[in-house]
């Protein structure tokens, strides 16, 4: 029982689209040379417990894979046009990195808290953007700006607390000395100036993502500052992520457990620190040019979050692309408001995981006839595993839009499934029962067949009850083919080519 043996155990969350997560640990260690009685009993109990602990997380994830998302609340509302300029201009940029107040901008762009900042070129502009901070601030922070320096603090490119103009233009002209000494190559671009942040019981956080050779783009967390790399607590997750996916994330790493707070300490402002998770991945999903982001440090306390310094990098997708995300984010450019003659003003848009309840108490208003035909049975048994599967779906297999109405209820839903090669599709559609026959589901349909023509699928089909007149007279108008089930005559299989 001698040599060499490794622990190995990955869990990789399958969830659906807006909701997965990544965890990996790996372990090693060297059994002892002589084998006694002792020896092969720990053995036994290594190899065994490997396989209880397999069963229970196995359960454990099961049971994740379908909990119901919370609805998320309404995030800021997003710069695009001048998160696009923003990008383009480090694009055209050779480094392609973005100064530290471009990169500041782009994260409030997306609503993520930072600190205003502002550049100047020399020493005496550092004076007069430190006189106008002053008159609002007690103190100021001059920084070295750079893209040849990394990190500002190992070079003395940082000062803190500067409590007068003249402070700050001699804290400019001494770290510029210096640095042209240390690093005599390096090309300053000038300085940044901004107000001191003084929240002495804040935890430091660094937040970030990078592009990984085997995931894609993955997101960072962890305890942050200038000991970031002597602490080495940080966590990694898929994107995209909701609020539970950042809560969870956040928990892998030790300095969670401060941010819970302790003894006199408050506790942090958790749902601030998931919102910036959330909010960062939104930017990294919305713009492919986006190669890597550095927010260090984020302080986050009970009064909420704040981005310090940041650093982002980007590259012209035509000189070579991200890797493509794990995941499939959630289809936001399929949403669209419609106003249909007889029914009034719908959103339609794709399924999220959170319609759970609004799907349950859809199908609760269902005529049983109309389950009938929609099931082909009287009425399902209505289970939170069942929901789940329908609404909590992986947009690169199958879709579903869904019809809300202005009182916040889902009066419609039309689903397509594809296959593996993405040729062939299945659909199914169905409407509330006092919304029928009046143009709600041919809306939906149109919808549907418009994503299938996009994701290049050949051919949509489904099977409908040749009693419902109705659904098979709407098919034919949108130029369904209509044929008989060969294996039961009370079914009809509907098919509508789509041409590539």
């Amino acid at each position: 029982a001698s040599g060499d043996y490794v622990s190995q155990q990955v869990t990789l969350g399958l969830r659906p689209a807006s909701d997965w997560s990544l965890q990996a640990s790996l372990g090693s260690g060297r059994s002892g040379a002589r084998e006694t009685d002792t020896q092969q009993t720990l053995q036994l109990q290594w190899q065994v417990q490997p396989a209880w602990s397999m069963t229970l997380g196995a359960d454990q994830a099961q049971d994740e894979l379908l909990r119901t998302p919370e609805r998320q609340a309404v995030l800021a509302p997003v710069d695009r046009e001048r998160a696009e300029a923003i990008i383009a201009a480090g694009v055209a940029h050779p480094t392609g990195l973005l100064s530290e107040d471009e990169a500041k901008d782009l994260l409030a762009c997306h609503g993520i808290p930072v600190v205003p900042t502002r550049i100047a070129a020399t020493p005496e502009a550092v004076r007069a953007i430190a006189t106008e901070i002053l008159a609002r601030d007690k103190a100021c922070v001059v920084k070295i700006l750079s893209d040849d320096i990394t990190h500002k603090s190992d070079v003395g490119g940082v000062r803190l607390g500067l409590e007068s103009a003249a402070a700050a233009a001699q804290a400019a002209e001494e770290m510029l000395a210096r640095i042209r000494n240390q690093q005599p190559t390096a090309r300053i671009r000038g300085f940044t100036v901004q107000p001191m942040i003084r929240r002495p019981r804040a935890h430091e956080l660094i937040v970030g993502m990078t592009d990984d050779a085997t995931f894609g783009p993955m997101l960072m967390f962890g305890a942050g500052g200038t000991a970031v790399e002597v602490m080495r607590d940080t966590a990694m997750s898929l994107l995209p992520l909701d609020m539970k996916l950042a809560r969870d994330v956040m928990r892998q790493t030790r300095i969670s457990r401060l941010l819970d707070g302790y003894r006199d300490r408050p506790r942090a402002d958790l749902d601030a620190i998931a919102t910036v998770l959330v909010r960062l991945g939104e930017l990294v999903v919305t713009h492919p040019e986006i190669r890597e982001i550095d927010i260090n440090p984020l302080l986050a306390d009970d009064a909420g979050v704040v981005a310090l310094d940041a650093r982002v990098r980007v590259e012209d997708p035509a000189r070579g692309q991200r890797r493509p995300l794990s995941i499939r984010p959630y289809p936001g450019k399929w949403r669209r408001d419609e106003i249909i003659e007889s029914v009034g003003a719908v959103t339609i848009r794709p399924i999220k995981p959170e319609d759970e309840w609004l799907y349950a108490q859809f199908i609760e208003r269902l005529a049983p006839e109309d389950m009938r035909m929609r099931f082909f049975i009287a009425r399902p048994h209505l289970s939170h595993k069942l929901i789940a599967r329908l609404t909590q779906i992986d947009y690169a297999r199958e879709m579903a839009f869904v019809a809300i109405d202005p009182q916040d209820r889902l009066v419609g839903v039309a689903r397509l499934a594809s296959d593996p090669d993405r040729l062939r599709a299945e659909f199914a559609v169905i409407v509330a029962s006092d919304l029928k026959g009046r143009g709600l589901g041919w809306t939906l349909m149109q919808q549907l067949i418009s994503y299938a023509r996009e994701e290049r699928i050949g051919e949509i089909t489904g099977d409908v009850l040749a009693e419902n007149a109705t659904m098979l007279r709407m098919c034919r108008e949108l130029g369904f083919r209509i044929d008989a089930d060969a294996d039961d005559p009370a079914l009809r299989r509907a098919t509508l080519v789509i041409p590539g």
